[in-house]
């Protein structure tokens, strides 16, 4: 999978992409990324990419031509038009859902904003889907594009050493994740649950999967919610019925 990012500041991205798993995975060929400088196509001595808005207000605005122009090179160089997202507060919100879909696809654009974000014209015109990591305001879309790379990555065949590296984490049956322990077996007079250390791996996923729904329950009731009747006939099973004689 290759994702391309337009950003004002590629520099930002290089700790966190060829670092740890993202970096391994792109040195096997799993991943690709291609880090394009919007200024580059800036058509001006100064570099020059945003001016005033129309209609007055405070902030500048990135113009749309060089924006326009990163993508294109990049969209010249491929077979079928890349799918294009941008970084945006008004866009809906990331979940891992959205990190199965993209990870789909096999040429991802990110455009990253900055300011008071880039010309409505080209978004029109180029973007497939503007994507949110949160209700909160950011300087650019230079951290939420690292977040969204990393959870759409983890999706990827071979990016992760085990599929259930993910299948069993928070977030992707729309549950969080059980609680996690290793050694030392006694730690500050704190032990280990006795279930984790009986070697029965049928009474093992029945803790975990309780301690999934009891801590999303606890947490995230908006979660919760969406199958409350299931959930809550796991946590609450009815009585067995005896069998007469």
């Amino acid at each position: 999978m290759k994702f391309h990012v337009l950003t004002l500041f590629p520099e930002m991205f290089s700790g966190v992409l060829h670092s740890s798993m993202l970096g391994r995975a792109e040195e096997k060929g799993i991943l690709n990324f291609n880090l394009i400088n919007i200024r580059d196509f800036s058509g001006n001595k100064h570099n020059r990419v945003d001016d005033a808005p129309y209609g007055g207000g405070r902030g500048m605005v990135m113009q749309p031509q060089p924006v326009f122009d990163a993508y294109m090179s990049v969209a010249e160089k491929t077979d079928t038009k890349p799918y294009v997202i941008y970084m945006s507060p008004k866009g809906q919100v990331f979940n891992q859902q959205k990190a199965i879909e993209l990870s789909k696809k096999e040429d991802v654009v990110i455009i990253c904003g900055h300011y008071e974000g880039i010309d409505q014209r080209v978004i029109d015109e180029i973007v497939d889907e503007e994507v949110s990591v949160g209700d909160y305001v950011l300087t650019g879309g230079e951290i939420p594009a690292m977040a969204v790379i990393d959870s759409v990555s983890r999706m990827i065949d071979g990016v992760l050493p085990d599929e259930e590296s993910f299948t069993d984490e928070s977030h992707f049956d729309g549950l969080l994740e059980y609680p996690h322990y290793t050694r030392p077996p006694v730690f500050h007079g704190m032990g280990v649950p006795e279930v984790l250390t009986s070697g029965d791996h049928a009474k093992i996923a029945k803790w975990r999967r309780t301690q999934s729904l009891l801590i999303t329950k606890e947490k995230r009731p908006d979660l919760y919610e969406k199958k409350a009747d299931i959930y809550e006939s796991e946590l609450n099973p009815p009585p067995k019925k005896r069998r007469k004689r």
